[in-house]
């Protein structure tokens, strides 16, 4: 067994070197133990080995959120203009999201954002939503794609698509478009911070933290919360604060 540092080196070595060499030949082995735990372009390499050319990565953000609408992003990244950094958004800091995402809309063959609201998640389920939304970015998509990956789901969609446990920490087209939706996400959730301060999704983002419970069960959901989510649903019955009128045990004329 190779130390977890020489496992990584090989794998480096792999990509940078002939494969055609020693160390190629032994760094394919180990490339899957390795690069498939990595954010690369490893999946986007396989693709157009195969003959795809417009690979588009697809991610949401939001899916876990008690308010707001769920975002989705597709990317469809040149190879000829390497972004470095991209990785799963949710590693990456504020900071680091926001230096990357100008960079992956300038940088990009194509990209598109697209939204499903409340009403709509709590009409579908927050899974077909998802869905729909990752289906609507690819609609957008200046160029159309001829190739999916996607972070762990499948679209009803004619097209050839390859989903990936974690996808969003292993392909950089999917990251990007994971950094794409969260960036999107959250600046809707500042703009909507000023219109529910109670809230405090500017910090929360809409997921159910110990604060937005709180708030939840003192004033009550907004339109905008989805009232399928059990926290949502049951705040709105039981908010604090709420009485119930006693009903009479018998009708108007009843006997005693």
């Amino acid at each position: 067994m190779f130390h977890p540092v020489l496992r990584f080196l090989f794998a480096w070595e792999y990509c940078t070197r002939d494969s055609r060499g020693a160390v190629g030949r032994r760094a394919r082995v180990l490339d899957c133990a390795v690069m498939s735990r990595m954010c690369c372009s490893r999946y986007e390499r396989l693709a157009r080995q195969a003959g795809w050319t417009r690979i588009a990565g697809l991610d949401e953000a939001g899916r876990g959120a008690l308010f707001g609408p769920v975002v989705a992003a597709a990317t469809i990244l040149d190879p000829k203009r390497v972004i470095r950094g991209l990785d799963d958004s949710k590693k990456l800091s504020p900071e680091r999201r926001a230096e990357l995402a100008p960079l992956i809309r300038e940088r990009a063959v194509a990209w598109a954002v697209a939204q499903i609201e409340p009403g709509r998640i709590d009409a579908w389920n927050i899974l077909q939503a998802s869905r729909q939304a990752m289906t609507e970015a690819i609609a957008h998509l200046a160029v159309p794609p001829d190739y999916l990956l996607l972070d762990a789901v499948t679209l009803d969609l004619p097209l050839p698509q390859k989903p990936l446990v974690h996808g969003d920490a292993r392909s950089v087209s999917i990251a990007a478009a994971s950094i794409l939706a969260k960036v999107t996400r959250d600046e809707l959730m500042e703009q909507w911070d000023a219109r529910y301060p109670q809230y405090n999704l500017r910090s929360n983002k809409g997921y159910g933290t110990p604060d937005h419970l709180e708030a939840l069960r003192v004033h009550g959901p907004t339109p905008l919360h989805r009232f399928s989510f059990a926290p949502v649903r049951e705040a709105s019955v039981w908010m604090w604060k709420a009485s119930q009128q006693e009903l009479p045990l018998s009708g108007p004329g009843a006997e005693g």
